[in-house]
């Protein structure tokens, strides 16, 4: 009978180690497929965040463009509104000239009239007219210039 009861809680112990050897393999394969899913959802995870990361250098691209351009534009004012102020005050001093030349030979007509000038303050007038003159064609000379540029 002690054979028979060892024989028999021997099958019964190995029966039960299978039952539970089965059971584990199951548990594995389940676990081994729960790996597998969450390797693809890595997978994806990172193919979203390499997506996100595109999107935001080429969001940052567009802004360095954007910012390089309106540069550029604030930089073509800046040298347009430089060129508009040179060529007023060109202007301006071509006027005082010409009003100064004006003014000079005038008052040297009027005096030579009179008789108050002798042949040295003429001659004085003149090369003062002269330069005044020279200065007033470099000026001319400088406008023309300042006007092709715009």
């Amino acid at each position: 009978m002690k054979m028979r009861l060892v024989t028999f809680v021997v099958i019964l112990f190995g029966v039960a180690t299978f039952s539970f050897a089965q059971e584990e393999g199951e548990v594995q394969m389940d676990s081994i497929s729960q790996v597998e899913q969450a390797e693809r959802e890595a997978k994806e995870i990172r193919k979203q965040i390499e997506a996100a990361e595109k999107e935001a250098k080429a969001a940052e691209k567009e802004a360095k463009a954007a910012k390089k351009a309106q540069k550029k534009s604030e930089k073509a004012n800046k040298k347009y509104e430089k060129l508009t102020g040179q060529i007023n005050s060109i202007k301006k001093e071509l006027e005082k000239d010409e009003k100064k030349v004006s003014k000079i030979s005038d008052k040297m007509e009027v005096d030579k009239i009179k008789g108050k000038l002798s042949p040295n303050d003429v001659a004085k007038i003149e090369k003062k007219l002269s330069k005044l003159k020279m200065s007033i064609n470099k000026s001319r000379e400088k406008l023309l210039k300042l006007e092709r540029k715009l």
